[in-house]
């Protein structure tokens, strides 16, 4: 089988385990915030769900993509997806025994999915002709908007199938979570292929223009090297705050929304169409923003995103008071778009900022930044929320935003230069 035919075949295993794994992740998202505040009788512990979750992601980021090195991504993905399925089922446990503890724990394990699913990304472009690098990773990611979308809104089925089982009833979405995750793990680990490469690096790079070069020890290349080779690279440097800082706003936001909407007296059937259509915005135009990237470049794509990101940042701070769920919508749907705009053209950026041997270490250490900065973010989100309202949420998503456009501006007056496995030693050797 050929490069290009294997690339093929891989990218649509990709998109049915996105599927999957957007249903999963998308079933939790709109009830655990809900969930949480109720099994530990305050507002403020919703963000420490979310946080969990996140903080969980960040974990097994880089060990995923050390496994990843060693094993191919086959089995890098089909483990992530399995350990979000035992972090469902320990959700479901901690409702049925009403300790939030416990749910905190399964939160921790169900955030392995998302790192999966992010890793996914960079799995997309194994083998890709670089010029069309940005497009194989957008339709792998927009692969995720049927299953992201139809989560939230199996929220109220997800209840009532819940008070069927006799579980509590707001741990029901959590059943579709768990059959989602084992679902996706099977169907990555049969049919997914590793591609015949010498170096899975190389693979994961997804170009033409760089060489096979010999194996090197993981540990020598590992993702504190690569994170201080970025540190040296303004670009790279930006590509990692773009993606990391994007992705803090967008969870930061997100996870109080259904919190403030709830106080303010909607139904899950509104919340889940707001959080529908906010994750609709994530991923449905991300084959437009992968596009723009072969086209335009990366740092362009990523400042627009940025723009975006500010655009819904003052919608939702105008909405704060009321929670008028039409322009909650439109914060949200924008929100995403942001969001997906950062991530692809970021990531994008970051791959086109390191060399082969460091790719895929530099790759992990982003998803792990990025999950920890979100774990940030929603811990501090729920005592904002609590103590000044939905309005502060926004303002510190500002806050996070305003040394992305700094750093941006600043990689956008920076010549990109070819990066090599010499030129990476003696930065950071």
């Amino acid at each position: 089988m050929s490069i290009t035919s294997l690339q093929r075949r891989n990218q649509g295993v990709l998109v049915v385990g996105q599927l999957l794994s957007g249903v999963g992740v998308a079933s939790g998202v709109a009830v655990g915030g809900i969930l949480a505040a109720q099994l530990a009788g305050t507002t403020a512990a919703s963000g420490f769900v979310q946080t969990a979750s996140a903080l969980g992601a960040g974990l097994v980021a880089v060990p995923l993509a050390n496994l990843a090195v060693r094993a191919g991504r086959r089995w890098a993905l089909s483990t992530g997806f399995a350990l979000g399925a035992v972090g469902a089922g320990l959700v479901l446990l901690a409702a049925s025994l009403g300790q939030f503890w416990l749910m905190a724990a399964g939160m921790l394990f169900f955030g392995s999915a998302t790192a999966a699913g992010l890793q996914a990304r960079y799995a997309a472009v194994d083998g890709a002709p670089p010029e069309k690098a940005g497009r194989a990773m957008a339709i792998v990611i927009w692969a995720t908007t049927v299953g992201s979308v139809a989560g939230p809104n199996l929220s109220e089925p997800g209840r009532l199938f819940g008070i069927q089982l006799g579980l509590v009833p707001l741990s029901g979405p959590y059943v579709f979570s768990l059959i989602a995750f084992i679902t996706a793990a099977l169907v990555i680990a049969v049919f997914f292929l590793t591609p015949p490469s010498p170096t899975s690096q190389d693979a994961s790079a997804g170009s033409a223009r760089v060489p096979p070069s010999p194996v090197k020890p993981v540990k020598a290349h590992g993702a504190w090297r690569a994170l201080r080779l970025a540190s040296h690279n303004p670009r790279a440097l930006f590509a990692l705050v773009a993606v990391t800082g994007g992705h803090a706003i967008m969870v930061g936001v997100m996870v109080m929304t259904p919190v403030a909407m709830n106080a303010h007296g909607h139904t899950l059937e509104i919340i889940g169409i707001v959080i529908s259509l906010h994750i609709l915005g994530m991923y449905a135009a991300s084959p437009v923003f992968g596009w723009l990237v072969d086209r335009i470049g990366s740092v362009p794509v990523v400042l627009t995103g940025c723009g975006i990101l500010l655009a819904a940042i003052t919608t939702g701070a105008i909405v704060s008071d009321s929670s008028n769920p039409v322009l909650m919508s439109l914060a949200l749907t924008l929100l995403g778009l942001g969001w997906s705009a950062c991530l692809i053209g970021g990531s994008s950026l970051l791959n086109q900022s390191a060399p082969t041997e460091l790719r895929v270490p530099l790759q992990g250490a982003n998803d792990m930044m990025m999950n920890f900065g979100a774990a940030g973010m929603a811990a501090l989100a729920g005592p904002v929320l609590a103590l000044g309202g939905f309005f502060w949420v926004n303002m510190m998503a500002l806050a996070v935003l305003i040394p992305m456009v700094v750093l941006g501006l600043r990689a956008l007056r920076t010549t990109p230069e070819p990066a090599t496995a010499e030129s990476v030693t003696d930065a950071v050797g």
